[in-house]
């Protein structure tokens, strides 16, 4: 089984780490290739690094194809065209953000999450709401730190985080924490260690449901929406200009 784990960002640091961590929690007989684009913003940080980090990603997802790859992760916690990737590809393709809240009204009966800068909450809850999670979500949470600090600055990074955690449990009343960001996911069990709380790393999330349903034989649908894109041809197009 080859899964494609790409993070739509250009930062090669941090594809490094979420790679670490999907290969921790595959099967064996699992093939896990991280990737990233260049050119892309450097963290994706609202609506318009979403939208700039969206065709290159697109373009992995056309050659991962070309190479027989069996599923995609898309390794960023806003699912930047998750809609338009599953077009193009024949396996599973799996949001990160969409996985973890799976798991989380899996695991428990109400969660919350937190995430990098206060901007990115109303995107996430939009996001949650979308998946039809929102009345299990007690709330979005930040630690008011830009994505790239995550690296260049542990040691605050991880106390916020348990910060936050612990207001999730005491104040929130959730009953499981997701990170909403690929660039904690090296962070997960030493969060739940020190916190107590169930934690859930969607890059984990989305390598174990990809795993599952390529196991099952699952595959993308393409009757309706998530059909392949269709071929425009130059007649047509000048027919309708």
């Amino acid at each position: 089984m080859k899964i494609l784990v790409i993070n739509p960002n250009s930062t090669l640091s941090m594809t490094t780490q979420i790679a670490d961590s999907a290969r921790r929690c595959a099967f064996p007989g699992t093939v896990i290739e991280a990737i990233n684009p260049k050119g892309t913003p450097a963290s994706i940080e609202g609506h318009a690094d979403e939208a700039m980090s969206v065709p290159a990603m697109l373009d992995l997802i056309r050659a991962g194809e070309a190479r027989g790859v069996d599923a995609y992760v898309i390794a960023c916690f806003d699912d930047p065209g998750l809609a338009a990737a599953r077009e193009i590809a024949a396996g599973p393709v799996i949001g990160i953000c969409q996985a973890a809240v799976q798991v989380a009204t899996t695991i428990a009966t109400r969660f919350s999450i937190v995430t990098t800068l206060p901007r990115s909450v109303p995107i996430i809850e939009d996001l949650v709401e979308a998946y039809g999670a929102g009345h299990r979500c007690r709330a979005v949470r930040a630690v008011d730190m830009p994505v790239l600090a995550l690296e260049q600055d542990p040691a605050t990074a991880e106390a916020r985080l348990i910060r936050e955690i612990e207001a999730a449990r005491d104040v929130d009343g959730a009953e499981a924490v997701v990170l909403g960001c690929a660039g904690m996911s090296d962070l997960c069990d030493r969060l739940q260690l020190q916190t107590g709380m169930p934690v859930i790393n969607g890059v984990t999330a989305a390598v174990k449901l990809a795993e599952g349903l390529v196991g099952g034989g699952y595959a993308t649908s393409k009757i309706g929406a998530y059909d392949y894109p269709r071929a425009k041809s130059a007649c047509v197009l000048a027919q309708t200009a």
